[in-house]
């Protein structure tokens, strides 16, 4: 059963997706209608797959709208948020220098992901 966004949750996504690549901004009005899906990922961290109201379940490829890290060099961690086929489709955190985070970033602790 999906549920509605929690406050952190909604906040950091409209963040990333204030400050993301420049077609970020075009899925903020989805934001609004998004609700978090029951799936959980089998590691425990804290991505979630979203469903948008009055849109299809999002299929197809994955797009990056927004990616930051953050954390130190000891416990870097990256998140992204991701739209397919148009749809706002989910949060991403994972860990680049261990396990991924079980808690969701602040926006003041991101930063750009340079590649």
């Amino acid at each position: 059963m999906d549920r509605p966004l929690t406050l952190e949750e909604a906040q950091l996504i409209r963040w990333m997706l204030e400050h993301g690549n420049t077609e970020a901004q075009t899925f903020l009005s989805q934001l609004e209608r998004a609700k978090a899906t029951a799936w959980q990922c089998p590691c425990g961290c804290a991505s979630i797959n979203l469903s948008i109201d009055g849109l299809p379940e999002a299929s197809g490829g994955l797009h990056i709208l927004a990616d930051f890290i953050f954390g130190t060099d000891d416990d870097l961690s990256g998140v992204f948020v991701f739209e397919k086929s148009g749809v706002l489709a989910g949060l991403e955190v994972y860990g680049l220098a261990g396990e991924a985070p079980k808690t969701l970033p602040v926006p003041a602790c991101l930063r750009p992901f340079s590649k």
